[in-house]
């Protein structure tokens, strides 16, 4: 038996903030933003929604998806550097809203990997048979956190959620191998700043991603014992379509196995990967037994890679 998803579900804000509309907030313009990062549009969770809210909302989807319920969940992590307070965790809001009452709850901070290392993480509890169902949320309200003035940040940050639940697969299927990562050093890069908003110095975090992506992509591959022409998709953390691409090349994928979903949500830091893994599954570019690489890189700095095979 392997260990892997048997549910997923994701939630976006209905509100829409395109290019056009930040260009009557910022000094910015739609063909800047489209031409350096890919992005269109984003969604931006209104003031009486907070992160617990949309996290709820995917959880609720992904358990319906895995056909099982609440009271079955042994553990619950959420992957967010946006929780509604310093504590209670969001995980604990989670436990108590879904009436998952023998659940462990806790938060866990990486920034954009954060869903990577919710994901490895739920798998050591399940492969030591310590636990049957984890629920893993990647969620953000980055909106409450990007200042509006900065135009080197304010176009690239989105609001939205994703879930997973992790369980028992067939043998062969589910995570084959993983790689965690941190450089603290890169901290000074991307940071949340004294007024608490997101600092980003975009040079150095581009060059640092553009070379982990690629590099964490292959070392999954070769600790699964695969090669980059067994890959059918790849699912890397939507920040810039640019670096999206280079990770694309690095291992020589068409691009139509390249998961594209930045131009229409933008950055959801943790919740970006799960969100694009239902996107392309609802459109059915995602079939049972395809291998799956999903590579993220954030603060502090983090980077988080998995292959996978898809299916129960």
């Amino acid at each position: 038996m392997g260990t892997g998803i048997i549910g997923i579900g994701r939630e976006l804000p209905e509100k829409i903030l395109t290019n056009l509309d930040l260009e009557k907030m910022v000094d910015t313009n739609d063909e800047w933003i489209r031409t350096r990062t890919g992005i269109e549009e984003r969604r931006i969770a209104d003031d009486n929604t907070n992160t617990s809210d949309i996290a709820l909302a995917a959880a609720k989807k992904a358990i319906d998806d895995a056909g099982i319920h609440p009271e079955d969940i042994d553990m619950i992590m959420v992957a967010t550097v946006t929780p509604d307070q310093s504590f209670p965790s969001v995980a604990c809001m989670i436990q108590e809203k879904l009436g998952a009452k023998k659940a462990a709850a806790m938060d866990l901070s990486a920034a954009c990997a954060g869903f990577m290392y919710g994901m490895v993480t739920a798998k050591q509890f399940i492969d030591t048979d310590v636990y049957k169902y984890v629920l893993v949320i990647g969620v953000e309200k980055l909106s409450k956190i990007t200042n509006w003035e900065d135009r080197n940040t304010a176009v690239l940050f989105g609001d939205g959620a994703g879930a997973a639940v992790l369980g028992k697969v067939s043998e062969g299927r589910g995570i084959l191998s993983f790689e965690l990562g941190a450089d603290g050093s890169g901290g000074k890069h991307l940071y949340l700043d004294d007024e608490d908003h997101i600092y980003m110095n975009g040079r150095e975090v581009f060059k640092f991603a553009v070379r982990q992506m690629g590099e964490s992509s292959e070392n999954v591959l070769v600790k699964a014992g695969l090669s980059k022409e067994d890959v059918d998709f790849l699912i890397p953390h939507q920040a810039n379509i640019r670096i999206m691409e280079a990770s694309r090349q690095r291992l020589n994928l068409p691009e139509d196995k390249l998961s594209k979903t930045v131009h229409k949500y933008g950055n959801t830091s943790a919740a970006s990967i799960p969100i694009s893994l239902v996107e392309e599954l609802e459109a059915g570019k995602i079939k049972e037994d395809d291998v799956l690489v999903m590579v993220g890189f954030g603060g502090g700095l983090t980077w988080g890679a998995i292959a996978m095979r898809w299916g129960k």
